[in-house]
């Protein structure tokens, strides 16, 4: 089982400086190579304070050029605002300046607040993503491309320049559902219980194994389960039970735009207040000492993950990031590094 660290990219401060904001993902990109972490995450988002990467590509390019080898995975690039014939163009430009790193992330979206705000009713993401998808896929693949769809609609035409591989696709979804979908056509998943129990992480991995199973379609690239999940390797439990208490912050905005209201002021999300207590919320995330994290992360790999995506930054400083990154990549890493996970159904319990 491998591990992604997640540049979360939390502005708690939406007048704090986004120069330095983003200078601190870069840093934290190095010494996640440095460290052991076998790819970066970034996300894509508009117009709030956490997760705010408007280009993802953008980044990506920025961290190839400080580091060698890491993966570089978009996580997510939101398909149903774009134009497929533009975004094409720069995901080959962007693969050709990371050396062939790149990973591309995509999804529908997940804030109506955000998506709303950009032109597109969220009712129609499913069908716009579904489309654009395909959209997506023949111009990577062919010259030559027309469409005559329901969102696009074009003549013949030709991405330029033409990627030099297959750059590799991930598509992101939680449902169980949707995941078995998205398995069964050949694809690899990113997905996450956010808050979620452990069962409902089992109902994901399982629905990724059976698509899996079910596929007619295989890519050079074997398809891989990705879960991403807050993950923080604290000092000891003070630590822990001050890094729960700035992940139960973030969530209560988090939440706001997810599930919520969407209640936003000046780019900042207002911080509402959450059904799930602290105490529930500490169960279901990996927010602990090494032992713990070894004996979670244990039933991860048991269970058939092939990587976690380690969402770390709650709201602390980037001396404390840092510093987990590299406890993390000392103590918990190598203990995983040797491990084969093993695609087998999980049985469902309770």
């Amino acid at each position: 089982m491998e591990f992604n660290h997640f540049l979360s990219s939390y502005l708690p401060d939406p007048d704090a400086s986004g120069k330095q904001l983003y200078e601190h993902m870069v840093e934290q990109a190095v010494v996640a190579e440095e460290v052991g972490y076998a790819g970066i995450s970034i996300p894509e988002h508009h117009l709030i304070n956490i997760l705010l990467v408007p280009s993802p590509l953008q980044m990506a390019v920025k961290i190839a050029a400080v580091t060698r080898h890491i993966e570089l995975v978009t996580s997510i690039a939101v398909l149903p605002i774009r134009d497929m014939r533009v975004f094409a163009g720069e995901v080959v430009q962007a693969d050709a300046l990371c050396d062939g790193r790149l990973v591309l992330g995509v999804g529908r979206g997940a804030f109506k607040y955000e998506i709303e705000m950009l032109g597109v009713p969220m009712s129609e993401t499913r069908e716009r993503f579904d489309e654009s998808l395909a959209v997506l896929q023949a111009l990577l693949t062919r010259k030559e491309v027309s469409w005559d769809g329901k969102y696009y609609q074009f003549g013949p035409l030709t991405v330029m320049p033409r990627p030099e591989r297959e750059i590799p696709l991930v598509v992101a979804s939680m449902a169980p559902d949707g995941i078995q979908a998205c398995a069964r056509e050949g694809f690899s998943v990113q997905t996450t219980p956010l808050s979620g129990d452990h069962q409902m992480l089992l109902d994901q991995v399982n629905a990724f194994r059976r698509g899996n199973a079910e596929a007619k379609v295989r890519s050079a690239r074997r398809a891989r389960l990705s879960l991403q999940r807050a993950t923080y390797l604290a000092r000891d439990e003070a630590d822990a039970r001050e890094k729960l208490q700035l992940a139960y912050e973030y969530y209560r905005r988090f939440d706001n735009v997810f599930t919520g209201p969407g209640i936003v002021h000046g780019g900042g999300i207002e911080a509402l207040p959450r059904q799930q207590s602290i105490e529930e919320l500490g169960k279901n995330l990996l927010i602990c000492t090494r032992e713990q994290m070894i004996d979670q992360l244990s039933a991860y790999a048991e269970a058939g993950i092939d990587e976690v995506i380690m969402t770390a930054n709650f709201g602390q400083s980037q001396a404390d990031s840092l510093d987990m990154m590299r406890r993390f990549g000392e103590q918990i890493i190598p203990h995983f590094s040797s491990r084969t996970t093993q695609p087998a159904m999980t049985k469902r319990t309770g």
